[in-house]
């Protein structure tokens, strides 16, 4: 129910994602559109301002895609037809005396759109169809550019 989501949302606000005492799980979804995937600039920690695949946080009670279907619709306003699994990442990064300043395990999902018109959501700056062709214009982490390379493949 809406209440039970509000509640869940203010109980992970409280939860301290930094210097964490256990890893957290993401999802993330790559879309494509024909010869174009969508990129979101993130408006959060880690690695706000860079640009990287639409995704977020899974919550109690719901499954890793039905997470990242959520995510995928409140941070850009896009639907995708079927998800297919991708991959799982680590995401681990140390802060500069070595002590773990975020830990996420990242469950990374693929779609063809099928409806809605992007636009930034509650953790995006920016969101951009961009040619597959010119990604490498958008100085993506090394992970990141990975796993889009990966659901290029997949989606031959």
């Amino acid at each position: 129910s809406f209440i039970s989501r509000m509640a869940e949302r203010i109980r992970m606000t409280k939860e301290k994602r930094e210097y964490p005492d256990r890893p957290y799980v993401g999802v993330g979804v790559i879309v494509f559109r024909d010869q174009e995937v969508l990129l979101v600039k993130r408006n959060k920690e880690p690695n706000k301002g860079q640009w990287s695949i639409p995704g977020g946080r899974q919550m109690i009670g719901e499954t890793a895609a039905e997470a990242a279907q959520r995510e995928l619709l409140e941070e850009t306003g896009v639907k995708v037809d079927q998800l297919l699994l991708v991959d799982v990442v680590d995401a681990i990064f140390p802060d500069v005396e070595g002590k773990i300043k975020f830990h996420y395990t990242l469950v990374d999902y693929m779609g063809q759109w099928q409806s809605g018109e992007s636009r930034p959501g509650d953790d995006a700056q920016e969101v951009r169809w961009v040619r597959l062709n010119e990604i490498s214009s958008y100085s993506l982490l090394e992970k990141t550019m990975n796993i889009i390379q990966k659901a290029a493949a997949m989606n031959t």
